[in-house]
This record gives C-alpha cells, structure tokens and sequence, in this order.
C-alpha cells in the first residue's frame, strides 16, 4: 500500500470531496456526526455487557464506545507521530498534514461509531437474528438469493455498522451521515461479503458488509487503497492498516473496563481484581514501577485504587499496543499481517492472558450477564417472527397488517425485492435499545396493555 493513498476525505451520499476552507476537519466533522446521531444516542440503553438498569452504574454501548474512541485517539496519535517522524521522504504534501494532526480524528471517530450496528442485547441479538433465519430456512430461504441469505443467517453488527452509517432511510438525506471513507475504511475489521467468511483468516472470521451496501464498499475500498484478497470467490479485501488500531482500542477498553465494572458490582473480589492488574502493570514494563508503587500506596479507597490500576493498564497497554504495530508496520501496510495487536501483547506478556481467562470464567458466564442474554435472545427472535413473515406475504390478512403498522415509516420500503423488506425489519429491529425491544415484545405478547404515556 502507498501510505499517500490510504485516506480519503471523500463522504457517501457527496459526488465531490468537501471545500478545505472550514476551519474543522473532514475527519473532526465525522466525530461531530456520529456524536449527534440518533443511532449513537440510543446505544446509552444497548447492553455493553451487564444488565442496564441498576444501582451501581455500569458501562453501557455509548459508555464504552466513548471510552473506545479515547484510546483509539491516543494511538492515533502515536502511530500519526511516528509516520511523519520515520517515513517523511514517502509522504507528499497532502499526507503529512494528514498524518501529523488528522490521523488521530479518523481513528477516535472510527472507535466512536465502531459498535453502532449491534442490536439491543449485543451478542444475544446478533444471535438471535442468526437463528431465526436459520430455524426458518425452509419456508424462507427461497425467496432469496444465495448471497443475501447468507447476510441474513450470519447477521452480523460490524456489517451492520456500514450499514446504519451509509444507507439512506425513507425521508433521509442520501448517504447517511455522509461520513469520509477513511473512517468507514477504519471500521471494517472483517472486510468481505458473507459467503466469503471464513474462520482460519483473521479478515474473514465474520463479514463487514451486507449485500445492499456492497456497492458502496468497493468505493470505499477503492478510495483507500484496500488490497482485494485473491484467495477467494466472494468479494474481499485485506485490512486497512487503520483498522488494527480500532480492534486494539476495543479489545484493550472491553476486557479492562469489564473487569473494574464486575468489581464494582461485586462479581469479583476486589482483591482479585487488584492483583490481575497490579500484576499486568508489572508485566507490561511501561510504568515507572518506583512512582506507580508510590501512588498506589497512598490510595485508600477501595473503587479508587481500581481506578487508578485501571488508567495505568489501559495507558500501558496503548504503548504496548503501539510497539507492536510499529515491529510489524510493513506487513501490516502490505496487507500481509494476520493476528490482532491485543493477541500479540496476551503472547508476551501471560499476566494478560489470565485476565482474558478469568474473565471469561467469572464475569462473562455469571448468572447475571447469562441471564440477560437468554431474555434478549427470546425477545429479539420473538420481534422477528411478528415481523417478517408478515412483511413477506403477497396476500396479508388483516392481523397481518396490523402488524406491519408499528414498523415506522422510515423502515418501510415500495420494493418489491424480500431482501430489501426484510432489511428494513432487521433496520428497525437492530436499531432499537433493550429497553424499547422488551417494552415492544411485551405488549405484542399481552404481558402489558395499556396506552402509551
């Protein structure tokens, strides 16, 4: 890849790159955008991982993303840095402003809007959408082509995310937010069409686009320099270097954060909570040891010594996360790297590790995280089944149309292609927050009547 040539300040839905005269960047307006956008604002209720709401505050989808988008700022930061520092003799005159200062904007906005596709529930939404379309196979898989089933029966929220960004809504603006493609380039983190999944490649364990968006992804790819995988039938691409990054920002916020919410919640000791990062501090060998020990000591308060351990792993990790990436630079530009930087860093140094598997013993499997997930599986199939064959009748009966009459308008489309219907169900349905979708699923089922306050 040409670093001159992995950016660009071109939007969806504009024939033309924007006028530089504005005093914000392209890539600074993006953030404004996302930050504004109702599908932003409604990740506030969307589960991050623990049931929403209680009495102890915990992270939510917009928590997390904002915290995200912190961390990907910082890198940003560091790799724009570096790219300017080390390979100044490659950059022509519009990339070293680029990469000096605007960098680092592509990157927070990408990490802010990296989770705007998953549905309510999370990963029990995504699951449920997956199911349906596969328990109903035979009585729906006929009406649509091979390519967009497959979309259907491996939904997916980072596709998902390319959607909700780009795709016009009925009495919506063309192209969405209109955002650059650099930062859509950002997010892809599985940039190929669903047939071409597959599980042995980092690129291709899921797929970052659907079938409706498709042609708006190869203009994205196409004007940020993303290499075409040849290895494969179906339409895909290697990483763009910016998206290893992203994924790293996630990965770092998700598995930290989520250890300090589970002691806050008293899932977890705060002893052991204490030690797994206390020791990953020590790991990393990026903290001045002699002042963290100095501070730490004089912290009494139980949550605010989690506090302080937090910001110093969360901070050691981004140096760590940045160190790798720059070991690996060329074959990550040339598209020939293939493990997460979050990986490489659980590989050298174990006291990682054993925080991903102990949270993945204690935290993701407690009765609390895996009760909700069971309820927002069972709510999100059952919103499904109220929606989708109703939509897909030629000949609707009366009860059928009062359903179709609480999909709002914007998600209702004059096609007559099933695919398009469908994903305008599956807009509606992803788009809603967990506690719209139970509100929802409780009064369809007759658990609650009443009028609407």
């Amino acid at each position: 890849m040409d670093l001159n040539k992995l950016y660009s300040s071109q939007r969806t839905g504009v024939d033309q790159p924007e006028d530089n005269d504005d005093p914000r960047s392209g890539y600074q307006k993006d953030y404004d955008r996302i930050i504004f956008s109702s599908a932003f604002r409604r990740l506030q209720n969307k589960t991050q991982v623990f049931p929403l709401p209680g009495s102890v505050f915990v992270h939510n989808r917009l928590t997390h993303s904002l915290e995200v988008s912190s961390v990907g700022r910082s890198l940003g930061s560091l790799v724009g840095k570096y790219i300017y520092d080390i390979y100044a003799n490659d950059l022509d005159s519009k990339s070293k402003p680029f990469y000096r200062n605007h960098l680092k904007n592509v990157l927070s906005s990408a990490c802010l809007c990296h989770d705007i596709g998953n549905p309510a529930f999370g990963h029990s939404g995504e699951d449920a959408m997956v199911s349906f379309f596969k328990k109903n196979e035979k009585e729906l898989k006929s009406r649509f082509s091979d390519k967009e089933y497959s979309d259907l029966t491996n939904f997916e929220g980072n596709a998902n995310s390319i959607r909700v960004l780009t795709q016009q809504l009925n009495g919506k603006p063309k192209g969405g937010l209109r955002l650059t493609y650099s930062t859509l380039a950002a997010i892809a983190k599985y940039p190929c069409e669903s047939t071409a999944r597959n599980n042995d490649f980092t690129h291709r364990k899921k797929f970052g686009f659907l079938q409706s968006e498709k042609e708006t992804f190869e203009k994205v790819a196409l004007e940020t320099g993303m290499i075409i995988d040849t290895s494969v039938s179906g339409l895909s691409y290697l990483r763009h270097p910016f998206v290893w990054l992203v994924e790293a920002a996630d990965d770092i916020c998700y598995y930290i954060i989520d250890l300090e919410d589970a002691q806050r919640l008293r899932i977890i000791e705060t002893s052991h909570c204490e030690g797994l990062l206390d020791n990953l501090i020590r790991c990393l060998g990026v903290e001045d040891v002699s002042e963290f020990d100095k501070t730490l000591i004089t912290i009494s308060d139980k949550n605010e010594r989690i506090s302080y351990l937090r910001a110093k792993s969360i901070n050691s990790l981004i140096f760590k996360a940045f160190e790798f990436y720059k070991l690996h630079f060329d074959n990550i530009v040339a598209g020939k790297h293939n493990k997460a930087l979050f990986d490489m860093i659980a590989e050298d140094c174990n006291a990682l590790q054993q925080i991903v598997d102990f949270s993945v013993e204690h935290i993701y499997n407690d009765r609390s995280v895996v009760e909700i997930e069971n309820a927002g599986y069972n709510v999100m199939y059952e919103l499904l089944n109220h929606f989708v064959y109703p939509i897909l009748k030629e000949k609707k009966e009366k009860s059928d149309k009062k359903a179709l009459i609480l999909i709002p308008k914007q998600y209702r489309t004059e096609s007559e292609s099933n695919y398009d219907k469908v994903m305008g169900i599956v807009d509606y349905l992803s788009g809603m927050t967990d506690i719209y979708a139970t509100e929802l699923y409780r009064k369809i089922k007759g658990i609650e009547i009443g009028m609407r306050n």
